[in-house]
């Protein structure tokens, strides 16, 4: 009996083997007999295995697939996005080292050549499953320190979203009207919807209008509904999104953009508490909640007459500023995080993590789009970069360039720089520079860099450049 080795699987540790070498089956067999193992010949049986219970690890031999280990490749990425928190070791018979590091970029965890040492496969298949085990209990007190650190669809554990996130609380279960003020991008719906999600209209309709993105000969045909006959095109009565949302709550984004004429007859609607469609004579009893949200100067466009002082009072009765998110820096780690479980699952791939130099740089960026370009980011970055760790290279040119730490791991690498051999190529750089300019001539050279004559001397016989730089003049036609 071969020798095994002292780890001890997880109890019921499952494990599927797909190849159609007949060698295989009793090697495996003699090694992982403590096993749940399954070996298989065919696709469909693994796949079965799978739908019926994922296993913990599986090793496929990607020569048995389609042509060759090449057309085997293509299915790791799908085995993955299949069994996302297994063990995925690939078997082939070919030395190609393009091989592996493509079998690496599909997020394979062990690389196996033929013929296949099922001892070495046992250890490797131990340590991996205990390394897999502590992942997957950090995953689940990080996912429980995320609930800590979040509200709703909300992120976030910084003073300022601590503060939102009070207020939120302290409305949720009233009736009150509630205005929430930010920048683009900031999340001023999902703080709409938290406010809802927390109260006792959770189950309500929730409506959520964008003033800004209806044209305005519709929008008010959009709040109010119409009657059949009002319009030329209204060929059928419609309600209106206000009176949608009885029982419910009303969230009307960008409310600012709401011509005088609209903001009337919305007062109207707030006072009285029902609504008239256009065209209609009948006026009908409306219960909603109303939940605005603005990134306008309410306040500067009260005084020039631009939004109505009477529906200010009406909306601003408690007001929620949500913070951009250059002011809540402490929170981009755990949004990257959300983000790219987020979108790593959504499009079947293996979580992807970021290299800290990358988290450092993000952390330093002003985020003019705020949580919303962070968003999109993290997005674009998920479907793009093959490989399992996002680099500085992977990163927007706006982002590299606004960054202090992207700047500074370009000027010194991570092996660190000659600093005197260093010095020493930048005075060169410049007195060649100088001496081009001036056509040789070391006086007018000087005086270009701010030097005296005898510096200029001494720096031309420290580094030999005078000979060099009057050739090059005279090439350059100087």
């Amino acid at each position: 009996m071969p020798s095994t080795n002292s780890e001890h699987p997880p109890a019921s540790a499952t494990f599927v083997i797909l190849t159609t070498d007949q060698s295989v089956r009793p090697e495996a067999e003699a090694y992982l007999s403590d096993y749940d193992l399954h070996v298989v010949s065919r696709w469909s049986d693994l796949i079965k295995c799978i739908e019926k219970k994922s296993p913990d690890a599986v090793l496929l031999d990607i020569d048995i697939i389609g042509e060759g280990p090449d057309e085997g490749l293509s299915v790791l990425s799908e085995l993955r996005s299949l069994m996302p928190d297994s063990l995925l070791f690939a078997l082939t018979r070919s030395r190609r080292k393009s091989l592996r590091f493509t079998a690496v970029d599909a997020t394979v965890d062990e690389y196996f050549v033929a013929p296949i040492d099922f001892q070495e496969v046992r250890i490797v298949l131990g340590r991996a499953l205990e390394k897999r085990a502590a992942e997957l209990e950090y995953r689940e007190r990080l996912n429980a320190k995320n609930k800590q650190q979040s509200l709703a669809e909300l992120i976030g554990a910084s003073e300022p979203m601590r503060l939102v996130y009070q207020t939120i609380q302290r409305v949720a279960d009233r009736n009150t009207t509630v205005m929430i003020r930010g920048e683009s991008g900031t999340g001023k719906e999902l703080v709409a919807r938290a406010i809802v999600t927390l109260g006792p209209r959770a189950d309500k309709p929730f409506i959520s209008i964008n003033c800004a993105a209806l044209p305005e000969h519709l929008i008010e045909s959009e709040l109010f509904g119409h009657e059949k006959g009002a319009f030329t095109d209204a060929r059928e009565a419609r309600a209106g999104h206000i009176e949608l949302g009885h029982g419910g709550t009303l969230f009307l984004d960008e409310i600012a953009t709401l011509g005088l004429s609209l903001q009337s007859k919305f007062l109207r609607v707030l006072e009285q508490r029902s609504v008239t469609r256009i065209g209609g004579n009948a006026a009908k009893k409306i219960d909603f909640r109303l939940i605005t949200a603005t990134n306008d100067d309410l306040e500067g466009m009260v005084r020039s007459g631009k939004f109505r002082e009477d529906l200010y009072y009406r909306i601003n009765v408690v007001p929620i500023s949500l913070p951009p998110l250059r002011e809540r820096k402490a929170d981009i780690a755990l949004l990257v995080d959300h983000f790219l479980r987020m979108y790593c699952a959504e499009h079947g791939v293996a979580l992807k993590h970021v290299d800290p130099e990358v988290m450092r740089v993000l952390e330093e960026d002003p985020w003019p789009g705020n949580v919303r370009e962070l968003q999109n980011l993290i997005q674009r970055l998920v479907v793009m970069v093959d490989g399992a760790t996002i680099g500085l290279e992977h990163l927007p040119q706006r982002i590299l360039y606004n960054s202090t730490s992207s700047k500074d791991s370009l000027l010194i690498p991570e092996e660190g720089v000659d600093f005197d051999e260093e010095i020493s190529r930048i005075e060169v750089a410049y007195l060649e520079a100088a001496l081009r300019r001036s056509g040789g001539n070391k006086v007018k050279a000087a005086q270009l860099l701010n030097i005296d004559k005898q510096k200029i001397h001494y720096l031309c016989r420290k580094y030999q450049v005078a000979k060099v730089s009057r050739i090059q003049a005279a090439h350059s036609g100087i």
